[in-house]
């Protein structure tokens, strides 16, 4: 595995996937952010084979996967990840570039879109939460249990409420798998085996640290540069995402002048894993016509 060295001289992991056909070499690469916080960017697969027309770019951020624990616990905030992925564009030699954020991933990416600005062609933003905009809404329960009627909801219910008072990191990693099928559009073997995964790639301490040290007025601050980040910015939703849920996506495409929200039919927290296809085309639609 690659690595590249960031603005403290350490030394982070990255993969490259891609392209598999001879058209995707003139294609601009992708750069790709797990969320979690604190997951190993291994979770991404290939992103339902956007790696077929372009390379895939997948950074390990600090304390996941290949990549070392942060020397200062601050390197595990989300502005300090920001400042890695601006070490990883140099290392690369990339003027300028396409970023994908999943999850909490956004928020760096929120970040190094206020930052760097000039540095970004698009942004697509795939799942976020509303925690940078400063709202928690509430539809993502409300998605949950409309999907009462499923086989697995009991089971889920109980493990999602048993979570937050769990501290014992392999009872952790049980509930996250009980609780798992709320973050999909549907409970299938792809569902299953992607699920399984979760609980050993999630790392406690870069988890942790992933928002301390950001105060409101740095947040606000955030906020009001991202109203001059002149990229087109595209948030991909599911309408069975009961992990963060629609209306979060919508707060945040609102934070930019060229923000634009796309609904997925079907879809959960992962929409690479419930529909690769409609995924791929969607993001290869806004990357080449955006």
């Amino acid at each position: 595995m690659p690595h590249y060295a960031s603005y403290d001289d350490a030394e982070l992991a990255y993969r490259v996937l891609g392209p598999r056909t001879g058209e995707g070499v003139a294609r601009p690469p992708l750069l790709c952010l797990a969320g979690g916080p604190g997951r190993n960017a291994a979770y991404l697969g290939d992103l339902g084979g956007l790696d077929t027309h372009r390379a895939l770019v997948l950074p390990d951020s600090r304390g996941t996967g290949d990549s070392p624990p942060a020397a200062d616990p601050i390197g595990y905030a989300f502005p300090r990840l920001a400042e890695d992925i601006e070490a990883l564009r140099r290392h690369l030699g990339l003027e300028r570039f396409a970023l994908l954020a999943h999850d909490a991933a956004a928020a760096t990416a929120q970040a190094y879109a206020a930052a760097h600005p000039e540095r970004l062609t698009h942004l697509i933003l795939v799942c976020p939460g509303a925690r940078m905009q400063g709202e928690l809404p509430q539809d993502a329960r409300e998605i949950f249990e409309s999907r009462a009627d499923e086989p697995w909801w009991p089971d889920a219910y109980d493990a999602v409420q048993t979570l937050p008072d769990t501290t014992d990191l392999g009872e952790v990693r049980r509930l996250l798998l009980r609780a798992a099928p709320m973050a999909y559009g549907r409970w299938e073997e792809p569902q299953r085996a992607h699920a399984a995964s979760e609980g050993e790639q999630l790392g406690p301490v870069p988890r942790a640290g992933f928002w301390q040290g950001v105060d409101e007025a740095a947040r606000r601050a955030v906020l009001a540069r991202l109203r001059e980040v002149p990229c087109p910015v595209l948030v991909v939703t599911g309408d069975r995402d009961a992990v963060t849920g629609m209306r979060a996506g919508e707060l945040v495409a609102e934070s930019f002048p060229n923000g634009r929200v796309r609904p997925l039919p079907g879809v959960g927290h992962y929409p690479w894993v419930d529909e690769p296809d409609l995924f791929r085309s969607v993001v290869e639609e806004f990357l080449t016509g955006a």
